[in-house]
């Protein structure tokens, strides 16, 4: 019925711990008396505190990502099983040594599904030589459309000319826009006030600004795929 020292009974703090363990805080506080339980916020965050980690066994396959606590500034390393999708910690910070010291100390990870990032790649190194480095799907996916976007962009004056393109009321309204926005910005003028003076979005500004020439111009095309192409 209780537990020493206790002033609720063991299934009230079953019920308390299930709440906070979902919402936990301020959320908490809002719900508990709503259930006629009667906690404040930092009761239920003594609760939340008070609850065990679960034990859980070093995965065979180990992923490894970086996330911003705060974008710029501070960040962490989230270590999960590749297998399941259960977390199985968060390392402080997501420097080489931090993630070494924890694959030493947690031996039997066979393989390592991380990004690109050497940090973590000379991390695994360090740790255990023996240990196989993947990339998650993710990444890769990522990588491969960026490289395919560059070359999509390097190859669309290709386009412009197989295409044809350059022909019809289309085509010439892209290279009088072309040639609008362009010598607004020899002129000195920013891509707002290029926006403001022909009345276009500012995207679509962005697209005749970052095509270097009229015949890289292709109806439809975004500007970001233009616009990763430059220095």
């Amino acid at each position: 019925m209780l537990e020493r020292y206790q002033r609720r009974t063991v299934r009230l703090i079953e019920q308390l711990r299930g709440v906070v363990r979902e919402l936990a805080g301020r959320a908490s506080a809002r719900l508990l008396p709503v259930m006629g339980i009667a906690a404040g916020k930092d009761t239920a965050v003594r609760a939340l505190l008070g609850i065990a980690l679960p034990e859980r066994t070093v995965p065979r396959v180990l992923g490894i990502d970086d996330f911003a606590l705060r974008r710029g500034r501070q960040y962490a390393t989230v270590l999960i099983d590749a297998d399941s999708g259960v977390r199985i910690d968060v390392l402080p910070g997501r420097g080489a040594s931090v993630v070494a010291d924890w694959l030493r100390g947690h031996p039997g990870v066979e393989i390592v599904c991380r990004d690109g990032s050497n940090t973590y790649a000379q991390a695994v190194r360090d740790a255990d030589p023996a240990v196989q480095q993947v990339a998650d799907r993710w990444h890769l996916w990522h990588g491969l459309a960026e490289a395919a976007a560059k070359e999509v962009a390097a190859h669309s004056a290709c386009w412009a000319g197989a295409t044809g393109v350059q022909d019809g009321p289309l085509a010439r309204t892209n290279i009088e826009r072309w040639h609008q926005v362009h010598d607004l910005l020899k002129q000195g003028h920013g891509l707002l006030e290029c926006t403001r003076r022909l009345n276009l979005s500012l995207n679509t500004v962005k697209r005749y600004a970052c095509a270097t020439a009229v015949d890289r111009l292709r109806p439809g095309a975004s500007a970001w795929v233009f616009c990763r192409s430059l220095p």
